[in-house]
């Protein structure tokens, strides 16, 4: 009976002792935590969707806090959080630009051709690793297969006639959809954008219309009808400049393909 009150015991005072051990080393190896940084993550929405560049809204916090940030760093919740972590930290949130997804394709399935009936994972990354690149005949363009669906936490994508569809008015340009798409035909724009490319090929006219009813052939008429210097050609594809554009619509005007909207 006296050995196991004596282990009780003993056991209570080491209990007691690592106890205090802790506390002290607690208080000793402690790092001062800036109490805005609480503030700022209280205010951040909590998607953790890594679209502001760091590693979640707890790594967006920090880094608003230590100024590598801006306070208008979260894209999901836009100006008005922008306002909430200006007041915070005593800043100008200042206005930004709205961004939003847009997809460089207009290859849907009456206009672009196939290569073959592709079966296998509906998952765009693994079908380009087919031959070919995916079943559509223009290995450049929106392979439909919805990656970039499942990759968007605000419903904002859709498969639409064999192409990815963005509704703007759900987009947070988080920037996964961009991230995940394998042929790089999504990108970030700002939200009032007037006019687009929706192609990517680098394909030469003649090669683009052998696969596609809709692609830019290159032909650089866009660019001569343009006065603001807004609309280039590369590589055989013509692309608009937002900032230059002033929306007078001449180039989707007189494009012949139709594929400037």
């Amino acid at each position: 009976m006296n050995t196991i009150l004596i282990s009780v015991v003993l056991l209570g005072v080491l209990g007691i002792a690592i106890g205090l051990l802790l506390g002290v080393a607690g208080k000793f190896f402690a790092v001062e935590v800036d109490e805005r940084v609480d503030q700022v993550r209280e205010c951040l929405p909590g998607n953790n969707c890594g679209g502001c560049g760091f590693p979640g809204c707890d790594g967006l916090a920090e880094a608003i806090v230590s100024g590598s940030a801006e306070v208008n760093g979260c894209p999901v919740g836009g100006a008005p959080v922008a306002e909430k972590i200006g007041a915070i930290l005593g800043v100008e949130a200042g206005a930004g630009v709205k961004m939003v997804a847009r997809v460089r394709c207009a290859g849907t399935c009456d206009q672009a051709s196939v290569k073959y009936n592709y079966v296998g994972t509906m998952d765009c990354r693994q079908a380009v690793m087919v031959p070919g690149r995916g079943d559509k005949a223009c290995s450049y363009g929106c392979l439909g297969l919805g990656s970039c669906v499942s990759a968007c936490q605000f419903g904002a994508l859709s498969i639409q006639d064999g192409i990815a569809v963005v509704d703007k008015e759900k987009c947070v340009a988080c920037g996964k959809c961009v991230e995940i798409c394998p042929n790089h035909v999504i990108s970030l724009e700002p939200y009032e954008t007037k006019y687009q490319v929706q192609c990517n090929s680098n394909d030469k006219g003649k090669d683009v219309m052998s696969v596609c009813k809709t692609g830019c052939i290159g032909c650089g008429i866009c660019v001569k009808q343009c006065e603001f210097g807004a609309v280039t050609l590369e590589n055989n594809l013509a692309s608009i400049d937002a900032e230059k554009c002033q929306g007078c619509g001449k180039c989707a005007e007189k494009c012949p393909k139709k594929v400037i909207c």
